[in-house]
Formats: structure tokens, sequence, C-alpha cells
């Protein structure tokens, strides 16, 4: 009798052993902390309007979201990625390497903020002026390198105020830190002949520039508490708290949803997700998630996403990204 009774725990256990783990059943998605608060919103709506559970998401900033969501296939890693700059191509390739398809959806647009508190002196200023002000290296006037003296934004352009140099701004894994390097630094470099990529883009370290983490709430906070620094973050946070900060304009222009919108503002850029594609159908409701991001309630000019300050698609790229996600179309990089 003992001895059917273990054979017939020994055959449960193995029957046990064989049927496979089920997947779990909830979306997670990591990255960027721009878009954070704009993938918050649709999970919730996602969550409450549909049979799936509410996805969980990470702000990790983009860079290290791509980190996380390549690491490879399967139920321990991200199904979704956030990002507010394009994906690289060394991403890539790390994801091709662990045999992930990439489904790319672009989701809007946003302007990158440097903003300061109210009680503050606003700024106009062009990319030449940030290069100036926060490059670690810049040239003298025989226009050989030195690092930077600049101590005030008079010393940079007589017509900016006697204020300290002090931007509190994204690490170098945020995609707002490689949006800003790519659209104001390098851009403002361009102003030189000859200076190199690693002159264009390396920042100060002598607390002029401060590398203030990836939570953009709490450089609001020390903003509104100091009201000589200035901060670098989507519009987005700009727009949540206008009662606080003001946005520094560019050319002239002043960072607004329509000057976005219509491409006057200088400094703005797209805002992606990328999505596993091999999830789709074993992690449930990713495509569903990714169809009501795109969903008119959501993307129209007075959709929800817009009350949140992201800068909807336009018609053509709406149409082009929603038939992206319907046939699932795989990411293609040279």
């Amino acid at each position: 009798m003992k001895k059917t009774i273990f054979a017939a725990i020994l055959a449960t256990t193995a029957t046990m052993a064989a049927v496979p783990s089920f997947a779990r059943d909830q979306i997670s998605i990591v990255g960027s902390s721009t878009v954070y608060p704009f993938a918050t919103v649709v999970a919730e709506r996602f969550g409450k309007a549909t049979s799936y559970a509410t996805p969980t998401i990470e702000s990790t900033g983009s860079g290290g979201g791509l980190k996380l969501f390549c690491e490879g296939v399967g139920e321990n890693t991200p199904d979704i990625t956030n990002s507010s700059s394009y994906i690289k191509q060394s991403q890539f390739d790390a994801c091709a390497e662990k045999g992930i398809d990439i489904i790319e959806v672009k989701i809007g647009y946003d302007g990158i903020a440097l903003a300061n508190s109210k009680k503050g002196v606003k700024l106009d200023v062009t990319q030449k002026d940030l290069f100036l002000a926060l490059a670690a290296e810049v040239p003298d006037a025989s226009g050989k390198l030195i690092a930077n003296p600049n101590k005030t934004w008079k010393d940079v352009n007589p017509s900016l105020p006697n204020v300290a140099i002090r931007v509190l701004g994204p690490p170098p894994t945020s995609g707002t830190r490689a949006a800003f390097v790519e659209l104001v630094m390098e851009e403002g470099c361009e102003a030189y002949e000859g200076l190199s990529d690693e002159v264009c883009t390396s920042m100060r370290e002598d607390g002029a520039f401060v590398e203030a983490g990836e939570n953009d709430n709490l450089i609001v906070q020390k903003l509104d508490a100091d009201t000589t620094a200035y901060g670098i973050f989507g519009y987005s946070f700009l727009d949540q708290n206008s009662d606080k900060l003001q946005g520094a304009s560019f050319n002239g222009v002043d960072i607004t949803f329509d000057n976005i919108a219509d491409g006057s503002y200088p400094v703005s850029r797209p805002l992606h997700f990328f999505i596993k594609k091999q999830h789709i159908g074993v992690i449930p409701g990713v495509l569903e998630y990714a169809e009501l991001f795109l969903s008119p309630a959501a993307q129209a000019e007075d959709g929800y996403l817009a009350e949140k300050g992201l800068i909807p698609l336009g018609g053509a790229e709406l149409k082009e990204m929603r038939k992206a996600v319907q046939t699932q179309k795989v990411l293609v990089m040279n």
C-alpha cells in the first residue's frame, strides 16, 4: 500500500512538472520618465475599460529601459519600453543578439524646456548660448579650447542676466539628456568650426551643470526653492507646474503647445515606446494597450493625452502608427 501511494505521488509530481507555468497576466513597462505620465494615464484607463490587468510601469530612464528590454525574451523581462529619444543602433543590435523583434510606436511630440521659478529671471537664449554655458570646454578668443570659464549668464551673452549659471538636468541614461545634447549642445557647437563630437557633447562638472536624476518632479521642487537655478525636462512637466515655473524662450520663441505642434519651437522631439513582438499573444493585452494609446480618445487634439501635455500625432502619422501596430511591423535598422 505504501509503495502504491508513493508511486502515485511521484506520478502526480511528474505530471505537475511537465505542465509549463503560465506567463504573467500583467504587462510590464519600463523606460522614460518623460513618457511615464502619459503611459500611466493610458494604463489606468486600460485597466478600467478592459478585462486586462492594469500594466505596471517603472520609470528607469530611456537608456535604462532599453537595457532591461533588450536582456531577452521571457516573462522576467519587460514587454514594452518607453523612450524620449530614438533607439540607437547599439541598442537595436543588443536586442537583435537576444532574438528580439521590435515594434516601434511613435506616440506624439514633446518640447524640451529650460525652466525656472516664476520668481526668477526668464531667459531668452540660443543654442549657442547654452553650449557656451554648459560645455566642459569652449573656444577662447583665439579659438583655443579651454576649460569653460563662464560663471554667469552675462559672461555667456551680455544681453543675459548677471546670474550664476546653475542648471539641473537629467543623467546620461535619460532620453531627455540625449535629445538636449543633440538639439541644443550640438546645434550650438556648430557655431564653431572643427570642434569634435566629444567637445560638443561633454557637459561641465564644476557645479554649473548638475545631474539631478530621473525624477523630474524633484527638479521642479528644487527650482521652486532656488529661484536662481534652471532645470531641463519635458514640456509636460512645465505645463503641469505652470503655476510655479516658466520656460525660457529659444530664439524668441516661447515653449507652448502650439509652438511645439507647428514646429516653430526649435527644441522638440518625438516620443516613442517599443514593443517586444515575441510577447504579443503571450502576455495578455500588449497589442490592445498599444491600440488604446493610439485611439481617438487619447490622440485627439482635445484628448486626454493632450490634457497631460503631449502634442498628439497628426492624421497621416497616426494612421501610419495604427497600421504598424495592427500588422505588427518589425523595426529594421541598417
